[in-house]
């Protein structure tokens, strides 16, 4: 199940040419009435392929609003999203629906997982759901092995921790091999033992799977594991 990826040289070549995940001068503006409220305000980032990344900064900076556009959730007002070199704002809603079944993974805060289906069943569901029809009972079996979740897989998701939830949220990725995976504050709820295990989790789907993985964070512990911690003020890296 792990990924040893042995790029061929057009991919490679691809991989120089394009980032998993790249802003170029975006910005979102909110409005309410005749309030406008600017959450990114010209923001350049470019974040390479199996790199662990880490958004961090105050609230109201622009990192879960960034994290919403990298997602396909919701249109810059001005400037450009791509993935892996493609440009979100020139896919149609069916287009981004696939692509969020498809090439990417969102790990939130909570609610990550059908609470009445077990653990299994969830990763499965999202193996389907992103159109696999193949040994889906391997692929999510294989993947919670991974993750050390064995022992839990046939209990139901509601009746999990939070830090086994979020490694349950983690497996169904690795299973579905999701090339980026979006985590919006995912260890906030969790004591120091379940954030420490949910880390190990994160860079192991970095090292083992191949994911490019981006996390929002208040913690300066996530900070402390990523490759790169980008720090983001006002709408802008700082």
């Amino acid at each position: 199940m792990a990924v040893t990826s042995l790029y061929r040289e057009p991919e490679r070549r691809e991989q120089i040419a394009h980032g998993a995940l790249e802003f170029h001068d975006v910005f979102k503006i909110f409005s309410s009435g005749p309030a406008e409220t600017v959450a990114l305000r010209g923001l350049e980032l470019r974040i390479e392929r199996r790199e662990l990344v880490a958004l961090y900064g105050p609230s109201g900076s622009g990192k879960s609003t960034a994290l919403q556009l990298a997602a396909g959730l919701d249109h810059p007002s001005a400037g450009e999203v791509r993935v892996g070199g493609r440009s979100l704002s020139r896919l149609d809603e069916a287009a981004l629906a696939d692509y969020r079944a498809r090439e990417i993974a969102i790990v939130f805060q909570s609610g990550n997982l059908w609470n009445d289906l077990s653990a299994r069943d969830n990763v499965e569901l999202g193996l389907r759901l992103a159109g696999r029809r193949r040994d889906v009972g391997g692929l999510a079996g294989r993947a919670l092995d991974a993750f050390d979740l064995r022992q839990r897989s046939h209990r139901r998701a509601g009746s999990l921790s939070g830090g086994e939830q979020q490694r349950v949220a983690i497996a169904a990725a690795a299973a579905r091999e999701a090339p980026l995976v979006l985590a919006d504050e995912p260890t906030a709820e969790l004591d120091d033992r379940s954030e420490k295990m949910v880390l190990r989790a994160f860079r192991r789907l970095r090292d083992e799977f191949g994911s490019t993985i981006v996390v929002v964070t208040h913690s300066p512990r996530v900070a402390e594991v990523a490759d790169r911690v980008v720090e983001l003020r006002d709408g802008a890296v700082v």
